[in-house]
């Protein structure tokens, strides 16, 4: 019975407290200062009075003076063991200790820039027949090697360029003795042996392969880090054109570079920005990695855009808001210009994901250019709320306008720049 009593007693208080909510403002969040003041998000403050308080602390943003108070804009402190709790109105329902992200800045980039790349090793990217005595051969295709192996080695010695094979071959050849090959294939090291052949009217032997040892093309700065100079560019992998393969990379340079036309995007078909590298062939940086995100390396010196050159806030994935953003790109020479487009969709990622935000071009300066998106504006970072949330990396086909951008977070990690700090544990 007194059981019964009890929980009829807390079941009526429980619909009070619910009933009451409802006449209280939302959920809002507030902090205990060290002064024990109690500051809550919306609210006005006098000047005056609580202001000295307030503005002391890093944690609160503070909306412009208007008649004589301000209002608390946000809470997010930069410091360690912040108390932040949550309540219905004034009334808290639940505190907890947190540790805040410690605050990184990067500085945006949206320059032409060239990229060439060395691979590892020499890449295969097509056979063909060679006309012996005996009929047509391909020892390349007969040995197994396929169409985006990696040559690394022959007779065990490391090859590095195109250059390196023909003396190996040529031996070979010569003793009539099959070469030791080492292949790298989908990240895998692979064994086999080929024996060069003469064809008919050669003076020398042949593999029957078709082999690229580098690749260069254009894209755009996305942006550095001014402490490290580690940078990241382009948003996407680099791939062989023959092979539609991730190339990997030995090692590679960017370049500054001029935009000297636009093949303007229909649908169906992709634009381009035509360009080509600047004459004095200034290297602007070193490549480290070619990754789904794009290139990363580190700058040689600091760089100029021409727009924005002071480090910028980063915005992760769950600050990312559907709405008016801008994208930074080159379309003429190598002038850095601002455009307008609009995030349609953005996906809060817990994981690295390269199709984080759906993007569209709203500027008709941009549009009357380009016909939207093109190849070549991979890279270009896109702004929001005066930060930097992500990088254009893909065009939908058809429709040219629009397409989708990754989140800077993913981009910054391939950089190995940290934006998570120490590992801490929120209580």
């Amino acid at each position: 019975m007194k059981n019964n009593i009890v929980r009829k007693s807390i079941g009526a208080i429980l619909l009070v407290i619910l009933f009451s909510a409802a006449f209280y403002p939302p959920i809002q969040q507030f902090v205990q200062m060290p002064n024990h003041l109690v500051v809550f998000e919306g609210q006005e403050y006098d000047v005056p009075t609580a202001l000295p308080a307030i503005a002391s602390d890093d944690s609160i943003e503070i909306s412009e003076e208007a008649d004589g108070k301000r209002t608390i804009k946000g809470i997010h402190s930069q410091s360690e063991n912040t108390a932040v709790s949550f309540g219905v109105g004034k009334f808290p329902l639940r505190s907890m200790d947190v540790t805040v992200l410690p605050e990184k800045k990067v500085i945006p980039g949206g320059q032409s820039i060239g990229v060439r790349v060395q691979t590892e090793g020499v890449l295969v990217v097509g056979h063909h027949l060679i006309e012996t005595s005996d009929g047509n051969v391909s020892p390349g295709e007969d040995a197994g090697i396929k169409v985006g192996d990696m040559i690394t080695k022959m007779d065990g010695v490391k090859i590095e360029e195109m250059t390196d094979i023909n003396p190996v071959v040529q031996e070979f050849g010569e003793a009539g003795e099959p070469i030791k090959v080492e292949i790298k294939r989908d990240g895998e090291i692979q064994e086999t042996e080929l024996s060069p052949v003469k064809g008919k009217g050669d003076n020398s032997f042949r593999l029957g392969l078709y082999i690229r040892d580098s690749a260069a093309g254009v894209g755009t700065m996305t942006f550095y880090d001014p402490e490290t100079k580690n940078y990241g560019a382009l948003g996407h992998v680099i791939s062989d054109m023959d092979t539609r393969k991730p190339i990997e990379v030995e090692s590679g340079q960017i370049v500054s570079s001029n935009v000297t036309s636009i093949e303007k995007g229909m649908t169906g078909e992709p634009g381009e920005k035509l360009a080509r590298f600047s004459n004095d062939r200034k290297v602007l940086g070193d490549i480290f990695k070619n990754s789904s995100f794009g290139i990363f390396g580190t700058l040689h010196e600091d760089i100029d855009n021409g727009l924005m050159n002071e480090p910028m806030e980063i915005g992760l994935s769950h600050q990312v808001e559907e709405g008016p953003a801008e994208i930074l790109t080159v379309v003429d020479g190598d002038k850095v210009k601002r455009f307008d487009i609009e995030v349609v969709s953005s996906t809060e990622q817990k994981f690295p994901a390269t199709k984080g935000m759906v993007i569209k071009v709203t500027d008709e300066e941009l549009i009357e250019a380009t016909g939207g998106i093109v190849q070549g504006m991979s890279g270009s970072p896109i702004i929001q709320n005066d930060r930097i949330i992500g990088a254009v990396t893909h065009v939908f086909v058809n429709d040219p306008t629009s397409g989708y951008g990754c989140h800077i977070e993913w981009m910054l990690q391939e950089a190995d720049i940290d934006i998570y700090g120490k590992e801490e544990k929120a209580s």
